[in-house]
């Protein structure tokens, strides 16, 4: 299955990066439609595209959108642009080579919602893609594609850049909007959601960038156009980021449903020469485990799911035969202990016995009995945090000990790992 082009159609065009080359290429023509049809009619071509959000939570746009209360506001829209997910990189890209396509997206979102001033909250450490991002909307202004009178008419909306301090928290909807607040970002209880009290207390919506870059195609060529490029289940193409032990890394746009992940690997080159495929991370650092059984299942949100997964944020990671998974656990606990707000007592306590016990057993400390305590330690996590980061925490770790249990096992008492023995061995 070739990559389907929609998102990244004009990437590498001349000048697509500034307004006049985004312009070239049908860029705001987009936003120009949804300001003739009304926003009414955008909202139903974004409920006929069947665009769900690519985060991570896969939620149905259309539907978060109507969960805001009829007639309050004034009413927010927030952009997403916190990404942090281990092997993922894919909004950073959409940045740096169409950044006017995600500031159209924002727009015409902003103008179906009838909000007067939408925030794009990014990353900390992407300062270049920060800078560019920041170009591109004083292009925008000076062009009165936002402001106070978008392109001379009765609407406007103010887009404000707001960058983060590098915090994988923020990435969690309610954390992001306590950081634009200007406090220190930590999830909020919920209920009250974002799209009833969200930020400044109004109702507000979060979108992805990726989520709100594919709405000047949905306006232009029509929902059902958009929806037939993947399946009834899964519609629309996506973007994916391959990286990990395959040839040539990078991010790939397919036809959801209609694409298997073997053949997404085949885009990257395939598994690096002179070794074989051992498992994937099909969704970033926080999903799941899937083996070589999983190759040919089809890139649907339902199949992965049934496979015990999740697409998750869109960061398929690949590892050879060389991978230890105890190793890759260590690391990945490691990241979540570090990244954890410490605002409940389940993640704060968890992820620090997880991240002692892996590095206990990568160094072959752990005895058989101190390893038969980490499904308890998961047990007591995983849905029992404030927030979602204590619960991914510990679901690769548990999917990894279930699918390849020999591989913990062998590293009590062992003192080095026996994978990399085995490789020392075979050399």
């Amino acid at each position: 299955m070739p990559e389907v082009k929609v998102l990244t159609r004009h990437f590498g065009a001349p000048g697509v990066t500034g307004l006049e080359g985004y312009r070239r290429v049908g860029g705001y023509r987009g936003l120009e439609k949804a300001l003739r049809v009304g926003p009414e009619a955008v909202a139903a071509e974004v409920k006929a595209s069947g665009l769900r959000g690519r985060g991570g939570a896969a939620f149905p746009t259309a539907t978060k959108w109507s969960f805001l209360p009829q007639g309050v506001f004034p009413r927010y829209l927030c952009v997403n642009a916190d990404e942090s997910e281990p092997g993922c990189f894919k909004d950073r890209v959409l940045l740096e080579e169409m950044p006017h396509q995600l500031i159209e997206g924002a727009m015409i979102a902003a103008f179906a919602l009838q909000v007067s001033h939408a925030f794009i909250y990014i990353r900390g450490e992407y300062r270049r893609q920060r800078e560019l991002l920041e170009r591109a909307v004083r292009e925008a202004y000076s062009a009165h594609l936002c402001g106070p009178s978008v392109l001379g008419g009765e609407w406007g909306c103010e887009l404000i850049v707001h960058g983060g301090a590098g915090a994988y928290i923020c990435g969690e909807e309610t954390a992001l909007l306590d950081s634009l607040e200007g406090r220190r970002g930590q999830p909020r209880l919920k209920p009250p959601f974002p799209a009833v009290k969200g930020l400044y207390g109004q109702p507000t919506v979060v979108n992805n960038v990726e989520t709100l870059s594919n709405l000047p195609y949905i306006v232009v060529e029509g929902g059902a156009a958009y929806a037939a490029l993947g399946t009834e289940g899964s519609p629309g193409s996506r973007l994916f980021c391959v990286s990990g032990h395959v040839q040539s890394p990078g991010t790939f746009e397919v036809a959801m449903g209609k694409t298997t992940f073997r053949e997404l690997i085949e885009l990257a080159g395939g598994v690096r020469p002179g070794h074989h495929f051992k498992a994937m991370q099909p969704g970033g650092g926080s999903m799941q485990i899937l083996g070589p059984q999983h190759l040919d299942l089809a890139l649907d949100f339902k199949a992965v799911s049934d496979a015990g997964s999740s697409l998750g944020a869109g960061a398929l990671v690949v590892m050879d035969e060389t991978t230890c998974l105890v190793d890759v656990s260590m690391r990945l606990v490691d990241f979540y202990r570090h990244e954890s707000c410490g605002k409940c007592v389940p993640c704060r306590e968890g992820t620090y016995f997880e991240s002692e016990l892996m590095h206990r057993l990568e160094a072959g400390l752990a005895t058989e009995a101190e390893l038969g305590t980490l499904p308890d330690v998961c047990r007591a996590m995983d849905g029992r945090c404030f927030c979602p980061l204590g619960d991914t925490a510990t679901w690769f770790v548990m999917s990894a000990y279930r699918m390849f249990p020999e591989e913990f096992h062998s590293h009590c008492g062992a003192g080095a790992c026996p994978v990399r023995s085995a490789l020392g061995a075979a050399a």
